[in-house]
């Protein structure tokens, strides 16, 4: 683990000694523990206003549970929901545990802190007639067509992360098993099952659409563009919204939409939550908990169906 020099006393300018450990911290979260770029940018984001606020507040030395109160209400007086700001909780609460390994704290007072109460909102999702207009979108005519079409397909049939799918290798297809192999957040692999739909649409794009794109250049990456890199997530959003539009969807279309499909239709059918859990690649059963309004529409149905008195 990285070692953050210990400073003595609160004599430094105001700010530094959090500015330099958020160095430390940042540092640590992408060598040690080998978090995916976005979560560190995550992190940056919300150490670079702490370190900020700290400075603007004249505050010498690492921030009391007073000072964290202070800054959190803050964030409030900012506008932020309680969502945003259980984030920047969350944030420093890992920050603090680094201080007080490094033994730059004696105590974490982040940790008498209470997160913000969150209303459990529930995902937006696109229901089998809408799924079936955006897969069949892509003019599977031309090369870009059919990489499109693979992509959308491979990405309903797993649930991956956009950041997830437009990292798949093509060594990480297994076409005979029926399996992708992931690589998700903090560097952790897992493998998805990928149905027939999906497998046929990227033998397709394998044969012809990849082959066109590329020009003989060469790319380990599953889904690339004319210059022969891997597309981006980016451009993937582009993409998506461009054929949502094609396919009749007007509202708001990301990638994480798709995922959310994924889980639902899965719940819909009797999955259960574990394996969901699973495919998606939640550390936490409590991530993957904000679908239970499936599971329970589907005990409703249970009861309207099979209980004698309903």
């Amino acid at each position: 683990m990285p070692k953050a020099e210990p400073v003595a006393g609160n004599t430094d300018r105001t700010g530094t000694r959090v500015s330099a450990a958020s160095a430390s911290f940042l540092t640590f979260c992408r060598v040690e523990k080998g978090l995916a770029a976005n979560s560190i940018d995550a992190y940056r984001r919300d150490l670079a206003s702490f370190s900020a606020w700290t400075a603007d507040s004249r505050i010498t030395g690492f921030p009391t549970i007073d000072d964290l109160r202070a800054y959190l209400d803050s964030l409030y007086a900012k506008g932020l929901q309680g969502r945003s700001v259980a984030r920047h909780l969350t944030t420093l609460r890992n920050f603090y545990k680094f201080l007080l390994e490094q033994n730059l704290v004696s105590v974490d007072p982040s940790e008498f802190l209470t997160s913000p109460k969150q209303w459990a909102t529930i995902p937006k999702f696109l229901n089998a007639e809408e799924i079936g207009k955006l897969l069949n979108a892509p003019a599977v005519d031309t090369a870009l067509g059919q990489r499109d079409r693979a992509m959308l397909e491979l990405l309903y049939a797993s649930g991956l992360r956009v950041s997830e799918l437009c990292t798949v290798q093509v060594s990480d297809i297994e076409r005979s098993l029926g399996v992708v192999r992931v690589t998700g957040k903090g560097n952790k692999q897992r493998l998805v099952p990928v149905g027939a739909s999906a497998i046929r649409a990227i033998e397709d794009y394998l044969e012809s659409g990849r082959p066109a794109i590329l020009k003989r250049r060469s790319s380990k990456f599953l889904f690339v563009t004319a210059r022969g890199g891997r597309l981006t997530r980016q451009a993937f959003w582009k993409l998506l919204a461009q054929h949502g539009l094609r396919a009749g969807i007007s509202r708001q279309l990301t990638p994480h939409v798709l995922r959310h499909s994924f889980a639902t239709h899965l719940l819909e059918g009797g999955a259960d939550l574990r394996s969901v859990q699973t495919m998606l690649g939640h550390a936490d059963i409590s991530t993957t908990q904000v679908y239970t309004h499936v599971v329970r529409g589907r005990l409703r149905r249970t009861i309207d169906e099979h209980h004698p008195r309903a």
